[in-house]
């Protein structure tokens, strides 16, 4: 194959990956999610801590948004470096996070961006270590247990 196309494939392919993860968390599909991360993957959520391994990663997405109405994570500027089968990515996060009734206000709304390394799997491009750095939020932190 072209090594151009090869490129922008995957650099397609990583930024499908990206969008999938904010699909997964709001529609609260957990196998889906799976598919973004490699078993061994780290996570770290700012204002949440480190995460290793799928199971604690999966866990700690279901307490944070397990009891929400509704959430809507928007990806973009999403940017990608690829290294042979290794790749790096960067994206912004705008996320909405709504819970009726909530003392203060129903919304929390959280930007900011994620730090990617990736690798490529017999099953496509994985997330091996994502990084959520916090640049902003607006309305009442309570939404979301803050």
């Amino acid at each position: 194959m072209d090594p151009v196309l090869h490129q922008l494939l995957d650099e397609r392919d990583i930024t499908q990956l990206c969008y999938r993860y904010g699909s997964a968390l709001d529609t609260r599909d957990w196998p889906l999610l799976r598919t973004c991360f490699t078993e061994d993957a780290v996570t770290e959520y700012e204002g949440l801590g480190e995460y290793q391994g799928y199971p604690a990663i999966e866990k700690v997405c279901q307490a944070a948004l397990g009891a929400l109405d509704r959430s809507q994570h928007l990806i973009g500027n999403v940017s990608v470096e690829v290294d042979g089968d290794a790749a790096t990515a960067q994206c912004y996060l705008h996320a909405q996070h709504v819970k009726a009734g909530t003392p203060g206000g129903d919304l929390c709304v959280l930007a900011g961006r994620y730090t990617d390394r990736l690798t490529r799997t017999p099953d496509g491009w994985r997330f091996v270590h994502r990084r959520l750095e916090t640049w902003w939020t607006d309305g009442n932190p309570a939404v979301i247990g803050g």
